[in-house]
């Protein structure tokens, strides 16, 4: 049977979701645990992949198992919680249709960016610090005048990390809006599909735009040009979060 399984993790100790050699990955993590458990070989596939440091509050996975259909589901999910590191959770655990798949299924992804100017030791690796001066100059509007430019456009091969084997660079926005109060700042962004490094540079180039060092209307030109170098920096992993993703009701009906 197939199953999904609704996780969190902080990505701080991992190089990303995926497995790689001589690196910890937080699939690796997963696929070791669950084989332990059920006595049977478990690869896990990931809605997406997260890079080092970067976290997620509501992650997708699936897996194929013989073995879970004998286990009281409610037990099982403690024990997996159990054996997991405390910074890798499993909310939910459930048989989907044999052909679901947890990335390609997926209707929309929604990324949320995190800035503070307050020096937290318990939001330490959880939300990228910058200065006051620099967080009270980030003008709001200037943010989201750029954010409405950005859901005019599907080609963000500007934003896209270069040398990867993605076929096309073309993504939808459904949303691009953000908040900000005395201290923190979020941006967040929904879309179909997102590429390498998307968000990260999309971020880095918005703040560039609120800062006021080029216009809302740059963000055209900077996407036309089809050149990662055209965009602002990639902004730093750890503060930005995978938050959402879903699917069609009728794909999660086992």
């Amino acid at each position: 049977m197939r199953y999904f399984v609704n996780l969190a993790y902080r990505g701080t100790a991992y190089n990303g979701w995926q497995s790689q050699k001589n690196a910890v990955s937080v699939q690796s993590i997963l696929e070791s645990h669950f084989s332990t458990i059920l006595k049977e070989e478990i690869k896990i596939t990931g809605c997406g992949r997260t890079d080092t440091g970067v976290h997620a509050k509501d992650f997708t996975a699936h897996f194929d198992s013989e073995n879970l259909k004998k286990f009281n589901p409610e037990i099982f999910l403690q024990r997996i919680n159990r054996f997991l590191p405390a910074d890798i959770a499993i909310y939910k655990i459930f048989p989907v249709k044999p052909d679901a798949h947890c990335r390609f299924d997926a209707i929309c992804r929604t990324y949320e960016y995190h800035i503070t100017c307050l020096k937290d030791p318990f939001n330490k690796d959880l939300s990228y610090p910058i200065p006051v001066k620099k967080f009270n100059d980030i003008n709001l509007g200037l943010f989201l005048r750029a954010c409405s430019l950005l859901q005019q456009h599907t080609d963000f091969t500007s934003f896209s990390k270069t040398g990867t084997q993605t076929k096309t660079n073309i993504c939808r926005i459904h949303e691009a809006t953000a908040k900000k109060d005395a201290y923190t700042f979020v941006f967040r962004i929904t879309a179909d599909r997102f590429l390498r490094n998307m968000v990260r540079a999309i971020t880095g180039t918005l703040l560039d735009i609120a800062w006021g060092k080029m216009p809302p209307e740059a963000l055209n030109d900077i996407i036309f040009t089809k050149n990662r170098s055209a965009a602002g920096r990639s902004m730093p992993a750890q503060g930005l979060y995978l938050v959402n993703v879903a699917y069609d009701e009728h794909i999660l009906r086992g």
